[in-house]
This record gives C-alpha cells, sequence and structure tokens, in this order.
C-alpha cells in the first residue's frame, strides 16, 4: 500500500508514526496546499488528512489507486462523502480520542479569566507585587466556581464531561439542546435566552450546523450577567465574532475562545481590538491537542487502516 500523509504538522512532530509502516511505503507532507494536493495523492493507496480538502475532481481524476481517506480528526467535510461512496472509496474518521484534552482545557480557560491569571502572573513578575509591601494582592477580586450556575450548550460527551466536573466543584448545571432532541438527562434543560441570562459560566460543546451557526450574536450576547464566562471549545462559527468584540467593548463578561470563525486568526478580526484585552482569552485550536488524545487519534488511524486491509 501507498501512504500519503498530507498534513503531518497538524498531528504534532513529537508523535511516533512509525506504527504506520508496517501496512506499506508511507510517504509524509507537513503541509500541503490545494494546488499541490493532486500530484500529491496520485499514487497513493490510502490518504490521511486532517484538513486538507479532498474533492470529487481530485478523486476522480488524480487519485486514480485510492481506496482508503483516513481522516485524522472527527468532522468529516473536508472530504466530498458522496463523491467518494460513489467511486467506493472508504472514509473512516476517528471520533472521541479528544474528550478529556477538551473538557480539561474548558476548565483551564474558565479558572484562567475567573481568577485573572494572566493579570496576577504580570503583577509578580514586573515589580509591582514586590514594591506593594503586602504579602498579597487583591487588585482583581474573583469568585468560586462553587455556587455558580455552568450553562452548556451541546451535552453530549464532552459537554457531559464538563457537566460531571463542574459539579465536583459545587456548581449547578443547566444545558441547551441545540437539536432540541437531547432532553432527557440528568441536568435541567433551559431555553438558549433563560440559559445566558441566568448562568454565571457558559461553555459551548456543539457542532456548527445550520441551528448553530451564529447562535451566539447581538441579540443575546446582551443577556449575559455582569462577569459572566463565556467559553466556545466548539467551533468558530457558534459565535457571531464582530458581536462579540462589540459586546466585549459594551459590557462587563469575559470570553474564551479556542475556535474562530477564520484559522488562523485574521489580523483583521475585530476581536484583536477590544478596549479591554484581558476581557478575552484566546488560545489557538489547542483544545483537543493533548499528547494523550494525539495518540489516541493515530492508534484510531491505525485501527482503521488494519480493519480496511485485513477485514
Amino acid at each position: 500500500m501507498n501512504i500519503v500523509l498530507l498534513d503531518r504538522k497538524t498531528l504534532g512532530e513529537d508523535l511516533d508514526l512509525s506504527a504506520l509502516l508496517a501496512f506499506g511505503e508511507l510517504r509524509i507532507y507537513e503541509t500541503t496546499s490545494v494546488e499541490e494536493t493532486p500530484e500529491r495523492i496520485q499514487d497513493a493507496d490510502i490518504i490521511i488528512t486532517n484538513k486538507v480538502v479532498i474533492t470529487q475532481k481530485m478523486m476522480q481524476d488524480n487519485a486514480k489507486r485510492l481506496k482508503l481517506i483516513c481522516i485524522a480528526a472527527t468532522g468529516m467535510n473536508n472530504v466530498d462523502l458522496p463523491a467518494a461512496q460513489a467511486l467506493g472509496i472508504e472514509v473512516k474518521n476517528v471520533a472521541g480520542y479528544s474528550t478529556n484534552s477538551v473538557v480539561q482545557h474548558t476548565f483551564a480557560m474558565v479558572l484562567s479569566l475567573l481568577e485573572q491569571l494572566p493579570h496576577y502572573n504580570q503583577l509578580a513578575k514586573d515589580g509591582r507585587w514586590s514594591h506593594s509591601g503586602l504579602f498579597t494582592n487583591l487588585s482583581a477580586p474573583f469568585g468560586e466556581i462553587g455556587g455558580k450556575k455552568w450553562g452548556i450548550i451541546g451535552l453530549g460527551k464532552i459537554g457531559k464531561g464538563v457537566a460531571k466536573i463542574a459539579q465536583a466543584f459545587g456548581a449547578t448545571i443547566d444545558y441547551y439542546s441545540t437539536s432540541g432532541e437531547n432532553r432527557i438527562n440528568d441536568y435541567h434543560h433551559s431555553d438558549l435566552e433563560t440559559l445566558l441570562s441566568e448562568c454565571d459560566i457558559i461553555s459551548i460543546h456543539c457542532p456548527l450546523n445550520a441551528n448553530t451557526n451564529n447562535l451566539i450574536n447581538q441579540s443575546n450576547l446582551r443577556l449575559l450577567k455582569e462577569h459572566a464566562i463565556l467559553i466556545n471549545v466548539g467551533r468558530g462559527g457558534i459565535i457571531n465574532e464582530a458581536d462579540l468584540a462589540q459586546a466585549l467593548d459594551q459590557q462587563t463578561f469575559y470570553a474564551g475562545l479556542d475556535v474562530l470563525s477564520v484559522e488562523p486568526i485574521e489580523q483583521g478580526n475585530p476581536l484583536l481590538s477590544i478596549k479591554n484585552p484581558n476581557q478575552l482569552l484566546i488560545t489557538p485550536h489547542i483544545a483537543w491537542t493533548s499528547i494523550e488524545a494525539r495518540q489516541k487519534l493515530l492508534a484510531g488511524i491505525v485501527a482503521n487502516i488494519d480493519t480496511f486491509i485485513h477485514g
């Protein structure tokens, strides 16, 4: 088998790919542009791609030997699935590998914003604490998760993982089902407006689809409580970023974003020029990237190839 990995850089240089060598010849490309893809997949029996797009034309015209596409992710929107099916090409993804990592990152963002850790870190390092004469500093008062109401948008595996840990901190849980179908749970279901207006911490864990595109926007951001924390580790398009930037300038709440509508973030994104940068924490789509999660992802890819070859 000729195996082509199109965007190795997205998996991390610390990941050992030697298990893939058991299936045949492996060609590795750090990144692959749209223009480079057709040539690089010409002799491939198996393609491994995280975000590189595989179109119907590429499969028909350029990848005559192609038998299997392994997506190094859960989402499959970068492959033309109907075309692959029509051409007899199997497409396999990996689900559930990053649940623990995303749950953990959700709490990392919440705790950083809640306790104003960047503020206190800088204060300790730039001399202000040294010159204060006090053993402590109370310049950015913060509360506890315990006793607060935590709202979860999208109560799948990740949402339930967050709920369990938030309860351990002493929070009460409300959730909103974006599909309208997930209504039988151990937690209280609220409509979106009630959840946004009543919860102290809100975290987003739903997929991006017709129901969730632009779900959080100018019309409902105004409902957020003073000092509320809004976290998005779902998909960028769920929050209207221009509306969020405006709301952060006009209201006193905090936002943590691991995902954006365009990645990497564009320099003209209004979120980069809000009045008070301490109200916003942005990380570069890393919630899924713990080493353990990436090892599980690779193991899933290996299992998919093994199943395809050996049945």
